[in-house]
């Protein structure tokens, strides 16, 4: 597809200016394609924030360390610093899917330690047709089938993709007129992955792309509205002990979809997740709260009681959660802890401690404060500081209501 001249830097330098015009530094996740070259070129063109590039070596084919090193010059002939990150695979299960995964918490990683606000990720207009039709295929709902957003928070890192309304043949066709190279992956011939099916499928049919990035955008546009309705049908909820509850009479009177929104939305909030549970097991837990009946799921128990629905995270599932050590120090992902000397570890209070703790005067549920982190030195409890105050340790949760509100509208 050919472009004006100047297009494809007007349109990818608005994206940046409306994503990420107040941050003073950004990552880049530089494979050395085609895409992502040019969204490095592109934002040292841009301008407005210092950048940093990382490249991730898989180490699943021949070569690939060659091309982390290219893509490495690719950069610091802009004068961008640049890092590879190895990844060495463990156990089995899904190649791609694992892939995946270890590319973003990488990435995240090497952000956080270098103070990065967010990542930008090469996706174009031609992903996004992709991802439709792939979710499609999987029988994808609203959220599915909005495709891939331009903002998103996972891994504690936020993930920007300024080139979404910008095609695959735009991005070369602008590289090739400035005489830039990139790094063509052989493993985009591998019809055993699905998005090069979809990806050769949607070429065979002649599909075009821009009409399917509508429809994603279209059912994102619906998908803000229903986002909206929940917000409304939860006014109202309160937090403690980093568990929700939401107004059992709104909640039960929404329509399903809203009702599922604000259950999964209030699963990630307990337990920090980024991604929600399978939809089968959420669809079976609204049905058991419907009939007045507790459920667990995902770590969290969730009840009816008194007028609210309860989202309280699970003491089984906190117990599991490995113990932590430093200062401060995040566990469980629910909770932040200062004070911890040498020595110390935070892990759940659990039942056993109970009886000997004034956990009834708290406030709490017995296995809300069950949940809640305590302060252990080996087998000895130093501390629960939620229960009764403890010199020299404070607790604060990760999250609040600002932080519920918020993430109803966040995909």
């Amino acid at each position: 597809m050919a472009a004006e001249p100047g297009a494809v830097e007007t349109r990818a330098h608005a994206a940046l200016d409306r994503l990420a015009g107040d941050l003073p530094a950004l990552g880049i996740a530089l494979s050395g394609g085609g895409d992502s070259v040019a969204l490095m070129h592109l934002a040292q063109g841009w301008g407005r924030a210092r950048l940093l590039a990382a490249t991730v070596d898989h180490g699943l084919r021949a070569g690939s360390a060659d091309e982390a090193r290219q893509a490495g010059q690719a950069a610091a002939a802009l004068g961008i610093p640049h890092e590879t990150l190895p990844w060495h695979r463990e156990g089995g299960g899904n190649l791609m899917a694992a892939a995946r995964e270890a590319r973003l918490r990488l990435l995240a990683d090497w952000a956080g330690r270098h103070g990065l606000p967010a990542v930008l990720l090469g996706h174009t207009q031609d992903d996004q047709a992709e991802t439709l039709l792939m979710r499609l295929a999987r029988g994808a709902g609203v959220d599915g089938l909005s495709g891939m957003a331009a903002r998103r928070a996972a891994q504690g890192t936020i993930w920007l993709r300024p080139l979404l309304a910008i095609s695959r043949a735009e991005l070369r066709g602008w590289l090739v007129a400035r005489g830039i190279g990139w790094i063509d992956d052989p493993s985009n011939e591998r019809e055993d992955f699905q998005r090069i099916r979809a990806r050769k499928a949607l070429a065979g049919l002649e599909l075009p792309l821009s009409q399917l990035a509508q429809s994603a955008a279209n059912l994102a546009m619906a998908r803000d509205a229903l986002s909206h309705y929940a917000a409304q049908a939860a006014e109202g909820a309160r937090s403690r002990a980093a568990g929700l509850s939401l107004p059992l009479p709104a909640f039960l009177a929404a329509p399903s979809e809203i009702r599922r929104r604000l259950l999964v939305t209030g699963l990630r909030f307990v337990t920090g997740g980024d991604y929600p549970p399978r939809r089968a097991p959420v669809l079976h837990a609204l049905d058991e709260l419907a009939q007045g009946r507790q459920v667990t799921l995902d770590g969290v128990i969730a009840r009816p009681r008194e007028g609210w629905l309860q989202l309280l995270r699970e003491p089984a599932a906190s117990a599991r959660t490995a113990p932590a050590t430093g200062d401060p120090v995040v566990w469980d992902h629910r909770w932040r802890i200062r004070g911890l000397a040498p020595g110390q570890e935070v892990r759940a209070l659990g039942h056993d401690p109970l009886p000997g703790l004034p956990w009834r005067d708290s406030g709490l549920s017995r296995d809300e404060a069950a949940a809640t982190p305590a302060v252990w030195q080996g087998e000895a409890l130093l501390a629960a500081p939620l229960l009764e105050p403890a010199a020299n340790v404070s607790v604060e949760p990760l999250r609040g209501l600002p932080d519920f509100r918020a993430m109803l509208y966040v995909h």
